[in-house]
């Protein structure tokens, strides 16, 4: 296998991601077991190394993103509850590689990149919504769950996203009082484009993909670039100092509530 990857290299080679490419367009569906994708461990490992090699497949001219079943992401489990359960610092170290590659590689593609929202996005949702063209079903709401409302500190960079998209004061509201928005509220915030019934949805998605491929190739790369510069500047070192920081509640406060099974906790 050369240094580029062709579709064949990685088509098969993650349980939780299904991809699809017509004409230049990427679809990637995330899911589990064909339906629902449920975040855990495995999803948060793989999505960062699946960006990776989506983004240096030269033959993605256009990506979409979207999620199986009825939602995009809005369930998780990373564990069970058991008393012997702990959160190591050495196991939060993979996590933080983990955490920083998830954003990092979504921001080095340079193929332009829709999100398709299918549903509640309440977990990474930031996914979806560093993407360029974001789209909607009527169904979809956006909260950040995982985080303060579960005892750990709002880190993986949505400490710097959610204010750069929705106002610093809305944002800090949202994250502390686990506030769920609606697709209008969205769509009346600027966090979305368009919404749509579900059945239109990704319709739309292929369609506004097949109008980016009018333009140059390199003018569609560079101008994602230009826009995916500015988050990483703001994101610069607060990326890490955010997951780091999360990392404190998760092996204090996190593991006291996990034995107890009353927390299901983010990556």
């Amino acid at each position: 296998m050369g240094l580029v990857p062709e579709l064949s290299s990685y088509k098969d080679k993650y349980k939780h991601f299904k991809f699809e490419r017509r004409d230049g367009i990427l679809q990637v569906t995330m899911h589990t077991d064909g339906s629902d994708l449920v975040w855990g461990f495995g999803p948060d490992e793989e999505c960062g190394f699946m960006f990776e090699d989506i983004g240096r497949d030269p033959e993605n001219k256009v990506i979409i993103l979207t999620g199986a079943g009825s939602t995009f992401i809005d369930n998780e489990e990373f564990g069970s509850g058991d008393p012997e359960v702990t959160i190591p610092a050495t196991v939060w170290a993979n996590v933080f590689a983990f955490a920083k590659r998830l954003l990092q590689a979504h921001l080095d593609i340079e193929a332009p990149m829709i999100a398709a929202i299918n549903g509640p996005a309440t977990i990474h949702a930031e996914l979806g919504l560093l993407c360029d063209i974001v789209l909607a079903s009527d169904t979809a709401t956006f909260a950040d769950q995982p985080h303060f409302p579960n005892g750990l500190i709002p880190g993986d960079g949505v400490q710097v996203i959610w204010p750069m998209l929705i106002g610093m004061n809305r944002a800090r509201y949202m994250l502390f009082t686990g506030q769920h928005l609606n697709a209008q509220q969205a769509l009346d915030l600027g966090i979305v484009a368009e919404v749509l019934s579900g059945d239109k949805l990704l319709d739309r998605a292929w369609e506004h993909a097949h109008k980016l491929l009018e333009i140059p190739e390199l003018t569609r790369r560079m101008t994602r670039s230009v826009f995916t510069s500015q988050f990483k500047q703001a994101l610069g070192p607060n990326l890490e100092y955010g997951i780091a920081v999360e990392g404190l509640a998760a092996t204090n406060y996190w593991i006291e509530n996990f034995k107890r099974g009353s927390v299901s906790p983010d990556a």
